[in-house]
């Protein structure tokens, strides 16, 4: 997940400036199952303080104790943990451990693709041979502008001849999903808090006979006062999400007027009974007669997945559960019920 490699970085920034070394560790590998896939990072530094995970809990101090030789040495290392006799995913993880070393060029990079939402490639080179340390080991980044970068600056294996015998794994990170929230009522600021602590990219639209600041809404990247009518659609985009909690009809309608102009959405979520949509879509309809239905598909009122919420904070939960399984393109259905893999 972007989010999370965002994080990394971010966390990585602040312990570089106090001085203290950090190692990246990133699953490259799994035979078998596992509470997560390979891709995911967590940083550590000499204290063994860590940001981020690579499992439930129970790898991670073994890879802080591995990454002692990596402190040490500067050498990345393969560890690999079997599972099937410690936890109850029955999978093996191959884990690379490597010093993390980033210049200004990598961070300003990153970082202006993030403003640009962009996506990005990670390509780590490894063996799967447990204790295995070798220089050619790492990991690179490859930016939207075909500039790539070493997780740590003594790294060039994509240059070297000698790494055809290395395994690869390859990862792409596209933009974090984005949500943006139409409304700025106690609702939306419970929406914002559960969205951002999973990971999206929130914008909060406030009106501008009612102007809010972005210290009202923990969390958001943005909040901006305006109206429908200067809604700036440049926000949208293909991983971006709207949530429509004006509490008002007339507003609602402006701006699902507004939206059908742009780009397909794939999700619009709509506060209120079935009754408040159907006369809303019967308007949008007089206004727009050959609107199309793919739009009207893509509207979801009332927003959210029936879980019996009632607080706002549950119905935050109920609707960003619904808005993940239109993004992942999932049913919703609960777990037990599903047949094969939970994380196919």
């Amino acid at each position: 997940m972007m989010y999370e490699f965002e994080n990394i970085i971010t966390a990585y920034q602040k312990i570089n400036r106090q001085g203290k070394p950090c190692v990246l560790a990133t699953v490259v590998a799994l035979e078998g199952t596992s509470y997560r896939k390979p891709g995911v990072r967590m940083l550590i530094d000499i204290e063994g303080k860590m940001v981020g995970a690579v499992s439930g809990g129970c790898v991670e101090k073994e890879i802080y104790r591995q990454s002692d030789s990596v402190f040490k040495d500067g050498i990345p290392k393969v560890m690999t943990y079997d599972g099937r006799f410690r936890l109850g995913c029955e999978g093996i993880l191959y884990i690379l451990i490597e010093p993390i070393n980033l210049s200004q060029a990598f961070i300003e990079t990153f970082r202006n693709g993030l403003d640009h939402r962009e996506s990005l490639r990670l390509k780590s080179y490894f063996t799967k041979q447990d204790q295995q340390l070798d220089k050619r080991f790492g990991t690179e980044v490859m930016f939207f502008n075909d500039t790539n970068y070493a997780i740590n600056d003594q790294f060039n294996t994509s240059s070297d001849s000698n790494s055809d015998d290395l395994d690869v794994f390859q990862q792409n990170l596209p933009a974090a999903l984005r949500l943006v929230i139409i409304g700025a009522e106690h609702d939306a600021v419970q929406l914002c808090k559960f969205a951002t602590l999973s990971g999206w990219e929130v914008c909060v639209i406030a009106t501008d006979s009612d102007p809010k600041e972005i210290s009202n809404f923990p969390g958001a990247k943005a909040v901006i006062n305006t109206r429908a009518e200067l809604f700036d659609m440049d926000l949208i985009d293909d991983r971006t999400a709207v949530m429509l909690m004006t509490h008002s009809y007339s507003k609602d309608l402006k701006y699902l007027l507004r939206l059908e102009q742009g780009i397909t959405i794939p999700y619009i979520g709509l506060l209120g009974p079935a009754k408040r949509r159907e006369r809303i879509l019967s308007e949008i309809m007089e206004h727009r007669p050959q609107v199309s239905e793919a739009f009207f598909d893509s509207i979801h009122g009332p927003a959210g997945i029936n879980i019996g919420a009632e607080t706002p904070q549950e119905i935050a939960v109920s609707i960003l559960s619904e808005m993940l399984s239109v993004y992942r393109q999932q049913p919703i259905i609960a777990l037990k019920d599903k047949k094969g893999r939970i994380h196919s």
